[in-house]
């Protein structure tokens, strides 16, 4: 079976139970995905049954859902195509990084492998896209950065960010205003338990930041 055979909604499936460990060690529950997906979850439950009879999941009922070899290797091609994709949208058409995953979405389902080919070897086979997140080589082992939540690191070191999620572009937008992206250094000054707060301080800037909870999670740095 190739990937191409798939629907979309499988292809989306497969993608993000993948994503979901990418980071974590936490499997993705089926009303985890519904809420990801924007869809009611006795609908992710069948596509997760649909999934299992074609052997490319394991589920056991109210138990976590694991990909099969197979699965795996089809979720694998879908990240690969969608972080291209965004890191094209941004190098060659001059996309903003908030606005590059929702046009990834759409356009991961209609392109060939060829044209994914193409793509990586115009932009000089990059290794990250535009938020940091890890780009899978064909058949090849993925670069993985060993990382930490900014909220997790130790208060008085110096980070560089790694990587930042791309779940909420209005945050990705806040942090093109604070200056914060992929290989920025900062030190971590504070963490304010009771507030949920983390200060940091860009390099080379005299004022500190002051960061929520959501915010410092959605960061991931490794120390200098």
């Amino acid at each position: 079976m190739l990937v191409s055979d798939l629907s979309a909604s499988a292809q989306d499936y497969l993608k993000l139970i993948w994503s979901a460990t990418e980071w974590t060690a936490t499997p993705i529950s089926v009303g985890a995905m519904a809420e990801r997906l924007g869809v009611r979850p006795p609908t992710v439950s069948d596509g997760i049954k649909k999934l299992a009879a074609q052997g490319l999941v394991t589920h056991a009922p109210y138990g976590s859902i694991e990909l099969t070899d197979e699965g795996r290797k089809h979720a694998v091609t879908m990240v690969r195509r969608h972080r291209l994709l965004e890191t094209f949208l941004v190098q060659v058409l001059d996309y903003g990084w908030d606005e590059v995953h929702e046009e990834a979405e759409v356009l991961e389902h209609a392109v060939s492998d060829k044209l994914i080919e193409r793509i990586d070897q115009h932009l000089g086979r990059p290794t990250r896209d535009p938020h940091g997140d890890p780009i899978p080589s064909i058949g090849g082992p993925q670069w993985q950065p060993i990382a930490t939540q900014l909220s997790a690191a130790e208060a008085g070191v110096t980070v560089t960010v790694t990587r930042i999620s791309d779940a909420d572009p209005e945050m990705l937008r806040y942090f093109t205003e604070l200056g914060l992206s992929p290989d920025t250094e900062l030190s971590v000054q504070e963490h304010r338990r009771y507030a949920d707060l983390t200060t940091i301080r860009l390099s080379g800037q005299e004022r500190s930041i002051d960061l929520g909870s959501s915010a410092s999670d959605a960061i991931w740095v490794v120390a200098v």
